[in-house]
């Protein structure tokens, strides 16, 4: 079933709604979410098997985008106060961040704990003091980084945060298929997790591992046999050390296609 999925603002959830061909990748629209109307972006067209789709409302006039912008501010003044009222209750919880639909009506609370909290007496004095259902969603550090958004290694914006909409598996595998120190400065990003860009070019060194000689292998060159002292995967090449009858080595390059594997 084609549908069209649409980012809501300020949830690391995608939401779908009814296929609609006036539509095009990028425009605002707001969609009722269980009663509550949420403001969006139409990421594009999708083949999904589900029954839970919403509606779109309208597309976003002038007043529905400053409404959204006022809200997003006033979701930054509620995350200090917010915090406040949880440490003062002992909760084990680190809130991430706030969100609130288009009236103000329903406030969200993104979270990220080890273990169960009971945020039951958080919800009554929040919803007392802001007058509006509270709803607690617990997110992971990546769904964290991805609506906070975050400057990574590369020394630009989170790849969460600008294009990605699902979370592929990343293991340590990947880094060493990459030859990458296993530092977690270098392999984690900055939710604390395995950088996402590992995934990006591990079928490439997935491949480069089967045609690449083993460091220290034998290997017969157009200047006889000699070991492997390194390789280049990005550029194919091998560097290839002879020992000679006097105890003293000579290191030479070799493209891949010019030297072969010794059994």
């Amino acid at each position: 079933m084609q549908v069209m999925e649409i980012v809501l603002f300020n949830s690391p959830n995608a939401v779908f709604a009814s296929f609609n061909e006036n539509l095009k990748k990028g425009e605002r629209v707001v969609v009722d979410v269980n009663g509550f109307l949420e403001v969006g972006a139409v990421k594009g067209c999708k083949d999904v098997e589900t029954d839970e789709l919403v509606n779109i409302v309208r597309t976003c006039t002038k007043e529905d985008n400053l409404a959204h912008c006022e809200n997003c501010r006033y979701a930054r003044t509620l995350l200090p106060e917010i915090k406040k009222e949880a440490q003062n209750l002992g909760l084990d919880m680190k809130v991430g961040f706030i969100s609130t639909n288009l009236d103000r009506s329903k406030i969200t609370v993104n979270y990220t704990a080890d273990e169960r909290v009971d945020f039951r007496e958080l919800i009554k004095v929040l919803g007392a003091k802001y007058k509006a259902r509270i709803e607690m969603r617990q997110i992971g550090n990546r769904d964290e980084t991805k609506v906070v958004g975050a400057i990574g290694q590369c020394g630009r914006v989170t790849c969460c945060k600008l294009y990605l909409s699902d979370f592929d598996k990343v293991s340590i595998k990947m880094a060493k298929n990459q030859n990458i120190a296993l530092n977690p400065s270098r392999i984690n990003g900055m939710c604390g997790r395995l950088l996402c860009c590992l995934k990006y070019e591990d079928e490439f060194y997935e491949q480069m591992q089967k045609k690449m000689p083993k460091l220290g292998s034998k290997v017969n060159t157009p200047d006889g046999v000699g070991e492997v002292s390194a390789t280049d995967f990005l550029r194919e090449k091998v560097t290839v050390t002879f020992t000679k009858d006097d105890e003293s080595s000579e290191v030479k390059i070799y493209e891949l296609n010019d030297i072969k594997k010794l059994k």
